[in-house]
This record gives structure tokens, C-alpha cells and sequence, in this order.
């Protein structure tokens, strides 16, 4: 089952930075943290983030991409050919935001019939997307990140608090070594480990703003508590407005032994979509 409003004792809205809030922990950014995470920078070395995004993404049910040619158009430019021919090939993408590498809104998860600052599914979902909360009202990130490396972690197996020192606004990421799975589907998506509800306590009461894994969801994959299979997330997202990145590649990272940089985030801003594809970098 997923939980309901009472299984959390209190209602959680609104929310401290105010009932019409949609930023949640992204609210501990600001241009001098920003500017503070960018003196992080020395080498200008960029760690790329993402994975490559095909039909062969892994993808929990219901979800899917697909990516299909539809012009290999020849025009004339002038009358000529030659060095005057315009030629071009265009494709046409269909998929959910939920795959492959990306950024969960706030509307993704919602905790009984609430997600975040109380809203409930009636007031956010519309007929082509979210009325509140969706990814176009997200910023781009630049905040300063921490990668805690964890590896190697099997499925059900849990993260326990860190010892590093993040300030409100930080990202938090974990590298499990569970993205080695990442070209075997069936593996990838049979389990994972994850972060805790100790820890996703942890990363509240610290102000992170921003958390992820090199898992297709986040938090152990068999639960904690086999009744509350999405626990973590719920909390992080739905109650206290931690954003979640999925599907990270933290490979490079933990091989350098890399654990404070400069985190940039960027993602489309489609209208009410609960979620973004995203390919973040690390600079270091």
C-alpha cells in the first residue's frame, strides 16, 4: 500500500515557506550560495551525470521512450543543387519524463489524496498536465553538491547518515554501485538500495535541497517496511520538498574519489510535466 495522510500523525502544510510555495528546499538557494558553489571550481573538469537515453532505458511500468526518424527531406535553396541543397533528417520523440536520468517535481508524489503544501491530486492534475507544481516551475540548479559513496549496496540494503556537512540549499547524492546494472534491465529493476527514513530525516533537517541515487528510484527496493514501499520518497517530496534525481551515473565521481563540487542542473521547462530529463554535470 502507499501511505495515507494519517500514517504521517500531522498534516505537513502548509509548508514553512508559505502556502503557495511550489519551490519547497530549492527556497535555500540563492545567488550567494550559488556564487559560493562555484569557487569550488579549480580544475574546470566536468564529470557528466546522465545516462544516454534511448528505447533500451530501463523503465519502471508504464513508462516508456521511443524515437522515431520521420523526414529526410532534400529541398532545393535557389533553384540549385549542390552547395545550394538544403538537406536535413528530423525525428520524433515519445516518452514519459519519468526515465532515464531526470528531476522529479513536486507533483510526482503525493501522500494519500496530498502532495506538497497540501495540494490535493483534484487541485493539481488537469487534462494535459499539472495546475501546480509541475517542472516549468522549477529553477535551474547551481547549488554545491556532496557525493557519498556507499558502493557496493545489493538490493533492500540501506544508506545510513553520512559524516560530511551539508548547509541548507546543498545537493546530497549517494553512489551505490547499483548503475553497474544499468545495461541489464531486468537486474536494474528487480531491486535497489537506497537512503533510509533515518536519512531522508537527516537531509530534511539539514535543508538539502536536492537528493538522488544511481537507482531508478530512491530509497531500498525491498522497503524498510514492506507496507510503505515508496516511504522515502513520499517524505522527501510530498511533505517537505526535497527535490529527487533518478538514474545517475556517479561512476566517474566515486572513481576520482570526488566528493564536494559544484552541481549544475538544467531541464526543459515543459508545462506541468511532473518530471524533466536532465544530464547534470559535476565541475570540479
Amino acid at each position: 500500500m502507499v501511505l495515507g495522510v494519517g500514517d504521517l500523525a500531522t498534516a505537513w502544510w502548509p509548508s514553512p515557506f508559505g502556502d503557495q510555495d511550489q519551490l519547497g528546499m530549492l527556497n535555500h538557494i540563492s545567488d550567494a550560495t550559488r556564487a559560493a558553489a562555484l569557487q569550488l571550481v579549480r580544475s574546470g573538469r566536468i564529470y557528466d551525470l546522465g545516462r544516454v537515453l534511448d528505447q533500451d532505458v530501463p523503465a519502471f511500468g508504464g513508462r516508456y521512450f521511443r524515437q522515431t526518424l520521420v523526414t529526410t527531406a532534400h529541398h532545393s535553396n535557389g533553384g540549385g543543387l549542390g552547395t545550394n541543397r538544403v538537406n536535413w533528417i528530423t525525428e520524433q520523440v515519445a516518452g514519459t519524463q519519468q526515465v532515464g536520468t531526470h528531476l522529479d517535481a513536486l507533483g510526482h508524489l503525493q501522500i494519500g489524496d496530498r502532495g506538497y503544501n497540501g495540494w490535493s491530486v483534484g487541485e493539481l492534475a488537469g487534462a494535459a498536465g499539472l495546475n501546480r507544481l509541475g517542472i516549468e516551475t522549477v529553477p535551474q540548479i547551481v547549488t554545491r553538491g556532496w557525493l557519498v559513496d556507499a558502493a557496493p549496496l545489493g538490493p533492500g540494503e540501506v544508506i545510513e547518515v553520512p559524516d560530511i556537512d551539508p548547509a541548507p540549499g546543498d545537493a546530497v547524492l549517494f553512489h551505490t554501485g547499483w548503475g553497474a546494472h544499468w545495461d541489464d534491465a531486468d537486474t536494474y529493476l528487480g531491486g535497489e538500495p537506497g537512503p533510509g527514513m533515518d536519512l531522508a530525516e537527516w537531509l530534511v533537517d539539514r535543508g538539502v535541497a536536492l537528493t538522488g541515487c544511481d537507482t531508478w528510484s530512491y530509497g531500498p527496493v525491498p522497503a524498510e517496511d514492506p507496507a510503505r514501499p515508496f516511504e522515502v520518497p513520499q517524505f522527501l517530496n510530498a511533505r517537505h520538498g526535497v527535490f529527487v534525481v533518478e538514474n545517475l551515473d556517479t561512476s566517474e565521481l566515486a572513481r576520482d574519489g570526488v566528493h564536494e563540487f559544484a552541481l549544475i542542473l538544467t531541464h526543459p521547462k515543459l508545462r506541468g510535466a511532473t518530471g524533466a530529463w536532465t544530464a547534470p554535470i559535476a565541475l570540479v
